[in-house]
């Protein structure tokens, strides 16, 4: 069953064009993960849907009769005052109405007017029998409970449901906001990046949760596992074009490089066959000039209508423009890092204790662990912003280090990205808006303030610094959170060639697959270890 059709849609911003004459079509059921670089127009084309934009004239829109559409914006808005807990409930807003509506019933059952009267008493238990079975229809007295281990499973915890959404985080609002979408069970999830800030359980919590989602969902992601693990088609935008594929991200990016090669090796002949044809025209219209005759000048006119009217092919684009990042690091200590007996409180809260660990030259480490388990507590630990209450942390004593801050926290938001980049790499103008360049920024962008940065862009600029930095020992809370998968894949590379030592915390199950050899698992204030990466952790743990 089509659920919605998109046909012909362009959507220009401006005078800045995003996309143009796309096709989409979404079946009952189906499950499309929707890629593209930064700014390709993925959350435009989600706001088209929902109608927040208008598409170009031209555009068709489908939609089933009476489509229910429910939407997770990458940064859900929550109504001021509430609870975390009574804006997870609002998912079912007739749940909610028909639940106050049956209070009201009950106590008007109590009033001398109603069970006085034969005809209002009747009425008045009529109208409660159908409520109550609507009601059971809609989960009961059960859908608040449903609705905890909603939260839960996502990763929200106890003492957090009672929270004010005012004081919530970035990350636990959109928790709140998946949590209250789920539970809507609209015919069409359209969930823009739901993944961000959930942990490896809250993610597989998720993937668990939209395999057996009865209806159809596009999601905006760029962790490739999850990718791989629950969507039935690819839809790529880029370049202002929509690529449809059956299958899931790896079988696609396979797809994808065969395509491409096919196309080069076309456009390659066709080239060839053009150059032919061009050097015939030029000949027979010499020959026309020469021997000044007529035959000859039809010939060559005729051979370029015949050229003109060639479909021609447009040539593939094998290698895309990609950040610059060489990460390049040097020797230094043996011993890199040393924790004994570390213990940490934070918050009044044991969160570490009695750590022991060491990292060596060369090792690149993954830390994994629920939300709030003392991860980042850990890096900052290692990087010296924090102090243990117990034992020491050493550094070898030729260790540099560079710190990636999941919330971008090093980053002074007032400065502008060229005196940012000037400072920290001691260079002249001409030479940080170059530098800038290498990581995707234009020129205008050079003169703007990082606070007005996207999260990919500030992640993009904090690799830049850690690079002018000439560390050799990196701390990375989180890197690819805000990267597009093309940018992921970059710093994959670079960090495989480094020649240096990495600690980082990751939830990125694909990167840590492909990058770190040993797992460090943060569980109850203790560290259990494991070699390998993600899958070989999987496969070990108990």
């Amino acid at each position: 069953m089509n659920l919605l059709q998109l046909h012909h849609l362009s959507l220009s911003l401006g005078a800045h064009p995003i996309f143009t004459d796309i096709n989409l079509d979404v079946q009952q059921g189906q499950k499309i993960g929707l890629i593209g670089p930064n700014g390709a127009g993925k959350t435009s084309l989600f706001k088209i849907i929902i109608g927040e934009h208008d598409a170009e004239p031209g555009s068709q829109i489908t939609r089933s009769k009476e489509l229910s559409i429910g939407y997770l914006a990458q940064h859900p808005e929550l109504e001021a005052g509430q609870t975390a807990f009574e804006a997870a409930l609002t998912g079912s807003r007739r749940w909610a109405a028909v639940h106050a509506e049956l209070e009201k019933i009950e106590t008007s059952l109590a009033d001398p007017v109603v069970y006085g009267s034969e005809k209002k008493l009747a009425n008045a238990l009529e109208r409660q029998q159908a409520l109550v079975e609507e009601y059971m229809l809609l989960g009961g007295d059960q859908y608040p409970q449903r609705v905890k281990q909603l939260l839960f499973g996502l990763g929200l915890e106890e003492g957090q449901l009672e929270k004010s959404v005012d004081l919530l985080s970035g990350g636990q609002k959109k928790l709140v906001g998946l949590a209250r979408l789920l539970m809507a069970q609209p015919q069409l999830l359209l969930l823009d990046e739901p993944d961000n800030h959930l942990d490896l359980k809250g993610k597989t919590f998720l993937e668990k949760w939209i395999q057996s989602y009865d209806g159809a969902v596009v999601i905006v992601s760029h962790d490739r596992y999850l990718l791989d693990a629950v969507v039935t088609d690819i839809a790529e935008l880029e370049d202002g074009k929509l690529t449809v594929f059956r299958g899931d991200y790896s079988e696609f990016m396979i797809d994808k490089q065969i395509r491409l090669a096919r196309q080069q090796e076309l456009f390659q002949v066709q080239q060839k066959q053009v150059a032919r044809i061009e050097a015939a025209i030029q000949r027979y219209a010499i020959w026309a000039k020469t021997y000044d005759n007529e035959k000859f000048a039809k010939r060559a006119h005729a051979i370029q209508n015949r050229l003109d009217k060639m479909e021609r092919l447009e040539k593939p684009t094998l290698e895309r423009r990609r950040m610059d990042l060489q990460l390049n690091g040097w020797r230094g200590s043996n011993k890199v890092l040393d924790f004994q007996r570390v213990s940490k409180k934070f918050k009044a809260q044991q969160v570490l204790q009695d750590l022991d660990f060491t990292l060596l030259h060369g090792e690149r480490v993954g830390v994994i662990g629920a939300n709030g388990s003392g991860k980042s507590v850990l890096l900052r630990l290692a990087v010296g912003l924090m102090q243990p209450d117990a034992g020491d942390v050493v550094l070898g004593p030729s260790v540099k280090t560079g710190y990636y801050a999941q919330e971008h926290e090093t980053l002074d938001f007032k400065q502008t990205l060229i005196d940012c980049v000037q400072r920290a790499g001691r260079m002249s103008e001409g030479s940080a808006v170059s530098y800038l360049k290498k990581y995707l920024f234009t020129y205008r962008q050079a003169g703007q303030k990082i606070g007005e940065l996207s999260g990919g862009e500030r992640s993009r600029l904090q690799l830049a610094l850690i690079v002018l930095s000439g560390a050799n020992f990196l701390l990375l809370d989180e890197p690819t959170n805000n990267l597009d998968i093309q940018s992921a894949e970059v710093l994959e590379d670079a960090l495989s060639e480094f020649d240096g030592t990495v600690l980082v915390i990751s939830h990125d199950r694909y990167f840590l697959d492909r990058v770190v050899e040993r797992i460090l698992v943060v569980e109850n204030g203790e560290i259990l270890e494991f070699m390998g990466g993600y899958s070989e952790y999987l496969g070990n743990k108990p």
